[in-house]
């Protein structure tokens, strides 16, 4: 477009439009708390943690940051190629549990931060080579500070990746089958965006998952954490493992049950200092 027509895009306001989009997915916030005893089963239900750390340039000095770190699904590994690794929750059952690994295990390169993400401030946390903020980013309101913040920690390099555009696609199927509105993340196109207004130029990568997700039952998959029960009713809840029943197909060799709807979706944005 040209003339009067035309729009730069270091005009619009990417993180107004970020918090909009944000602010009217109501079941945007877990407990953490509440989820972090069954969360490890949940979070490996695909090779997600493999093709992360297969895309991280890390070398055995580094030191790395890991913000939302959970029971340290991602922590553990990275403890195994860096110099130290410090992770991040706000959720004090999730730390504790990583804790207790870390002690069962010998792990003596870890340890760990009680905050929430959005009260990161970098003149607090100090300077660390590697800032890694693996799916923690996503509910994020005031993403340019913490951004910004990420940027003056990380000395040479950041990852951070958050929700692909097919990541809840079984889900949004659901929802049109119930003939209820869905709210959906902002998509991956706002932080590049705000990114670039922030003056990071970026890489970005589509993580290769792989399979559909896999459940042990239909009960397994309407428990495994992807479905906010909370906000459905009784009757949409059964009508959730209606709908399950249906669409989900067991593999006679392994007994699983999966979807090609349901696939871990994941995009990477990372960029050297």
């Amino acid at each position: 477009m040209t003339g009067k027509h035309q729009i730069n895009i270091k005009d619009i306001d990417w993180q107004e439009l970020w918090c909009e989009k944000l602010n009217k997915k109501t079941d945007r916030k877990k407990d953490w708390d509440k989820e972090a005893p069954k969360f490890h089963k949940s979070a490996k239900r695909d090779d997600y943690h493999n093709a992360l750390i297969e895309q991280l340039d890390i070398k055995p000095t580094d030191t790395i940051l890991d913000l939302g770190c959970g029971e340290g699904t991602i922590t553990i590994p990275l403890s195994k190629l860096s110099k130290h690794v410090t992770g991040l929750d706000s959720s004090g059952k999730m730390l504790e549990l990583l804790n207790k690994k870390c002690e069962t295990h010998g792990i003596a390169n870890i340890d760990t931060i009680e905050m929430d993400i959005e009260e990161l401030d970098a003149k607090t946390i100090g300077e660390y080579d590697i800032v890694i903020a693996s799916r923690s980013l996503n509910n994020i309101l005031n993403i340019n500070k913490v951004v910004s913040e990420i940027n003056k920690i990380a000395q040479k390099s950041v990852y951070i990746t958050l929700f692909g555009p097919n990541n809840w696609r079984i889900e949004r199927e659901f929802y049109e089958w119930i003939n209820k509105p869905y709210a959906d993340f902002p998509t991956h196109d706002y932080f590049f965006n705000i990114l670039f207004n922030l003056g990071i130029y970026c890489n970005v990568t589509n993580l290769d998952i792989g399979k559909p997700r896999e459940y042990n039952s239909i009960e397994d998959a309407i428990e495994s954490g992807k479905w906010r029960k909370d906000q459905l009713t009784n009757e949409e809840l059964e009508k959730l493992k209606e709908y399950l029943t249906k669409v989900m197909k067991k593999d006679t060799k392994t007994g699983k049950y999966s979807s090609s709807s349901d696939r871990a979706d994941w995009i990477l944005f990372w960029w050297k200092k």
